[in-house]
């Protein structure tokens, strides 16, 4: 299962690479370049009252602390924050950076927020590559 481009959509950060699905992790490994979109996921109310400056950060965090476990592999790893809304962070993260697989990496379900309702169907629907998604528990 070789993967030229990997898109990873981290709504949440594994605490350790081996806690990843031996699957997951398969995927990883066998991809040459990686790009790590971490969405903001505001809150409903942050968002309405566009106070996401918060969740931003959180995003920025969440990136650094994927990218940096992904230093030992052997793939080319960039990163980005993606917008506030996750089917646009994807929409341009797809545009810079046309992947071959996207993977999805939910929040648990006590942290999930209204940005994940039917995210995996819709990305499935838009992009028309292969996707994988697992929650972080």
């Amino acid at each position: 299962m070789a993967i030229k481009r990997l898109l990873i959509g981290a709504g949440a950060a594994e605490d350790d690479l081996s806690n990843l699905p031996v699957g997951v992790r398969e995927l990883i490994d066998s991809a040459d370049e990686i790009l790590v979109m971490a969405p903001a996921l505001p809150s409903r109310l942050d968002w309405l009252a566009s106070d996401t400056d918060k969740t931003r950060a959180r995003a920025d965090e969440r990136l650094r602390e994927v990218v940096a476990q992904l230093e030992d592999t052997d793939s080319e790893v960039k990163g980005t924050v993606g917008a506030d809304d996750p089917i646009l962070a994807f929409d341009e993260a797809i545009a810079e950076f046309p992947a071959d697989h996207i993977l999805l990496v939910l929040r648990p379900d006590e942290r999930s927020g209204w940005q994940e309702s039917g995210l995996i169907d819709e990305v499935i629907d838009r992009f028309g590559v292969p996707v994988t998604s697992f929650k972080v528990e």
